[in-house]
């Protein structure tokens, strides 16, 4: 069963991954590894848009409908199994995905896999012509100092920082201000939407953190440069975060 999970793995995630990052290393300028991270991890963010865009979307209507939620709750307290099934028929049917943005994390999990195994368990710099496709080729050099300064095959502190407040900063714009609750509503503590919503703006950016300090520079320079990624995307929509300002103003 390991072996194959892991030749799933290997061929699904690591060696497409691994291809890339090797293909992009020989095309662009002093063969650096991070250049190609950041290449690929753009790459990947406009693969993700579509999910992307719609864990934000859940998270706002999570908090949208917050207080309907709480009528059910308040209908059915004396009754947990209907109270839980009459809410997840008000996520169906206002089209509500209250674990989006999980499965948008979970998603991205073997790709930070992946480059923990491209750097850590051997690959770059040196490079396994074994692993390649046919159509691409051993590049003449590898620059494992991403800009001469980080070594993408070593921790890095400063890195794992940015992607934890990266995430922070896209959290708050994406979601926008928090909302003054009103008396009642400030007692919800238990209420999911909340819990969704102080999940996403502190807890996720401080696991990403943990995890970028964990594995190689890689891993928290790819969700750094993803985070800049979708903070730039949106700013272009001129949309979401134009609400957000608007909010922040009253």
């Amino acid at each position: 069963m390991f072996s194959a999970i892991g030749a799933a793995f290997s061929a699904i995630i690591y060696r497409p991954l691994y291809n890339g990052l090797v293909f992009l290393v020989g095309i662009l300028p002093a063969h650096d590894v991070g250049l190609a991270v950041v290449a690929m991890t753009i790459v990947v963010r406009f693969l993700l848009f579509p999910l992307s865009r719609r864990a934000v979307q859940a998270q706002l209507a999570m908090k949208k409908i917050g207080p309907e939620v709480e009528k059910l709750k308040e209908k059915y307290k004396n009754n947990p199994e209907e109270q839980g099934r009459a809410i997840f028929v008000l996520y169906k049917e206002r089209g509500v995905h209250p674990f989006a943005g999980f499965v948008l994390i979970l998603i991205q999990l073997p790709i930070l896999l992946g480059l923990y195994w491209v750097f850590s368990r051997g690959g770059l710099p040196n490079i396994d012509p074994n692993l390649l496709y046919a159509f691409v080729h051993v590049p003449t050099a590898v620059n494992m100092e991403f800009l001469g300064i980080v070594n993408m095959s070593a921790k890095n502190i400063p890195l794992a920082v940015l992607a934890a407040l990266s995430q922070f900063v896209y959290t708050r714009l994406s979601m926008g201000p928090t909302e003054k609750s009103s008396p009642v509503e400030a007692s919800l503590s238990g209420d999911m939407a909340r819990s969704f919503e102080i999940q996403a703006r502190y807890v996720l950016p401080a696991i990403i953190g943990v995890i970028g300090f964990s594995l190689s520079a890689a891993a928290p320079l790819y969700w750094t440069t993803s985070n800049i990624f979708m903070i730039l995307q949106e700013y272009l929509s001129g949309r979401r975060f134009n609400d957000a300002d608007a909010g922040s103003k009253r």
